[in-house]
């Protein structure tokens, strides 16, 4: 074992938490190793991103080479139920900021983000595990890693950005997880080819169907051709589908009859779907003595309303200007900078997820009528705009969105 590398910042994780962080910090004249457990490039979910998003691939650097790419260009939501149509568009927003955004497959977006942070001087290191982190009382620490081929050495750092997902390498290693307040659900999913797919089928949107009020269904075009299509719900309601994980899928496809239309002769891209169950989790603490959490390591809901790269672009825009300022000698409070502010955006999206699995929003968001104000104001949490405190359906998340759907079911059963 030898002395590899001595930095300024040691990131873990190269998926968009982890490059945009460590590109902010390059950027800003800090020296940045990235470590990655996987081999890029590498399927993940969360292929739907949202405006917010923007600001930070803007801020890092990043979003000259994502556009490049030429991925489909997302405008807005689209939720369906039966003939109930509710269709969000981010140019109608409420919160003035980015009103477009992409669907991208996450394979691709991700390599794509490490790719240019490469270009940028930031070293990555793909397939080298963390195993070990030791943390003086100074907060700079000795970074265990084995590479591949069971190579060991360790990593000198200032400060350490855990960006490590569903990895989360600092909440195991220091034993900070903790149960998240969600249910556990599943999702079955899968890319499919889209011959059938028209102007008319709306490329430019996530389409979310309710199956059942459990039940929901999303529905992401990528500007390739294909199409992701995914069921997510509690996992009892995917016990009554037989068979291979292909054979549950396509009798999902043929259960709702839009997807039959569209997809009953397509092909699965992938040998076969794939499954996630019980991701909701989160964690004591989001930062402690020479190191910050961003991205789904602090706390990953649920995919309903794409919070999830949100989140983690912008915990890692947050995050990464903190470390630049505390590494050249600026005090930073990190509960009332950090953790407290992105509690806060956590919160909101929370407020919604329930607000949706319990049948709050199928009130608001398939009303007859709805007022375009409020609905403007709705708009931008969903476009990720989830810190906008002019925003009365953010400042009050949960105390508005529930009075106002009491306010509409009274008027539903007096007419």
């Amino acid at each position: 074992m030898s002395i590899k590398k001595q930095v300024d910042v040691l990131v873990i994780g190269a998926g968009p938490s982890g490059t945009i962080a460590a590109s902010i910090m390059h950027r800003g004249g800090l020296s940045v190793q990235v470590v990655e457990k996987m081999k890029f490039p590498r399927f993940v979910i969360g292929e739907s991103l949202l405006p917010r998003c923007m600001e930070a691939l803007e801020e890092s650097g990043l979003l000259e080479a994502v556009k490049a790419k030429h991925f489909q260009q997302k405008d807005g939501a689209k939720f369906v139920w039966d003939e109930k149509i509710c269709d969000f568009n981010f140019s109608q927003q409420f919160t003035e900021g980015w009103q477009w955004t992409w669907q991208v497959p996450r394979a691709e977006f991700d390599k794509t983000l490490a790719d240019e942070c490469e270009k940028m001087g930031v070293a990555i290191e793909y397939e080298t595990e963390v195993t070990n982190i030791e943390i003086a009382a100074d907060g700079s620490s000795k970074t265990t890693v084995k590479d591949k081929d069971g190579n060991t050495e360790v990593i000198e750092a200032r400060f350490i950005v855990d960006g490590s997902g569903y990895g989360r390498v600092i909440p195991r290693l220091f034993g900070l997880e903790k149960q998240s307040s969600l249910p556990p659900r599943k999702a079955l999913f899968c890319h499919m080819t889209d011959p059938k797919r028209s102007d008319a089928f709306e490329p430019n949107r996530i389409i979310i169907y309710v199956h059942n009020p459990k039940t929901w269904i999303w529905v992401i075009p990528f500007s390739n051709g294909n199409t992701s299509v995914g069921y997510v719900g509690d996992p009892e309601f995917f016990d009554q589908y037989k068979g291979t994980l292909t054979e549950q899928y396509k009798q999902l496809i043929a259960a709702q009859p839009e997807l039959q239309e569209r997809f009953g002769d397509s092909e699965l891209v992938w040998p076969e779907p794939r499954t996630l169950q019980s991701w909701s989790v989160t964690t004591e603490t989001f930062f402690g003595n020479g190191f910050v959490l961003t991205g789904n390591v602090t706390e990953f809901l649920d995919p309903v309303f794409s919070s999830g790269v949100t989140l983690a672009s912008v915990s890692a825009q947050m995050a990464a200007k903190l470390v630049l300022r505390q590494l050249k000698g600026e005090s930073v409070d990190w509960q009332k900078e950090y953790m407290d502010p992105m509690l806060k955006g956590v919160d909101v999206f929370r407020t919604y997820v329930n607000s949706w699995y319990d049948g709050t929003l199928f009130t608001i968001f398939f009303a007859e009528n709805p007022d375009p104000g409020i609905m403007s104001q709705i708009c931008s949490v969903l476009a990720g705009y989830v810190w906008d405190e002019n925003n009365s359906f953010v400042k009050n998340h949960e105390k508005n969105v529930r009075t106002l759907a009491r306010f509409l079911e009274t008027q539903k059963s007096s007419v």
